[in-house]
């Protein structure tokens, strides 16, 4: 569903049936988080969900305050794979494991 920001994102959930206006993000509801749409502004999870579909990969998010700006809330995301059982370091790129890349690429003249 199209959030806020203008972004898709499969956590995000707005119910706009006969009037009706509640939107929640179930990702940060699930962490027990509180959500505001201005979150999705700055959030990570839709490029996340871009760049990586790993069927394995379980998101869990925070809201954080930056030291930089005191008033600013920020979603910080991280990522398990279920299948290796282990940390994901980097969500966007995965854990290697699930979905290797070629050892060499190959230039055709």
């Amino acid at each position: 569903m199209r959030t806020p920001a203008g972004k898709e994102c499969t956590y995000f959930y707005g119910d706009y049936y006969r009037g009706r206006n509640s939107e929640e993000c179930r990702l940060l509801e699930a962490s027990g988080e509180r959500w505001s749409p201005d979150l999705c502004k700055t959030c990570p999870v839709p490029e996340i969900q871009l760049a990586n579909a790993c069927e394995f990969m379980q998101l869990r998010a925070s809201v954080m305050r930056p030291f930089t700006a005191a008033f600013q809330r920020r979603v910080q995301v991280t990522a398990f794979c279920e299948k290796t059982e282990r940390h994901v370091d980097e969500p966007h790129v995965g854990c290697g494991e699930c979905h290797s890349l070629p050892f060499t690429f190959e230039v055709k003249e």
